[in-house]
């Protein structure tokens, strides 16, 4: 197996810093980006969320919007990054 050329192995390695990094701040941003929407929706249809819980359904939004953030900020942002290097 042919071995990378040195500029290739820090490229993949800033790709795989930023994609983990970015990873998890998409997971908690996009959670909470989503509980905000279920709030608002719950808001629109009358709900009274149970005390102590931010909305009505609010974990069904979080999941939702939790994977959309852990794929698509670490996507956009290596994206970006290319787009820079090359």
């Amino acid at each position: 197996m042919a071995e990378l050329p040195p500029e290739d192995r820090i490229a993949l390695g800033t790709y795989f810093g930023v994609g983990c990094f970015t990873a998890v701040a998409g997971f908690f941003g996009g959670g909470m980006i989503a509980v905000l929407v279920a709030k608002v929706i719950g808001g629109f249809r009358g709900c009274q969320p149970p005390e102590g819980l931010p909305a009505c359904d609010w974990e069904k939004y979080m999941i939702v919007g939790a994977l959309i953030g852990v794929v698509g900020l670490p996507l956009v942002s290596i994206m970006r990054l290319r787009g820079r290097r090359s």
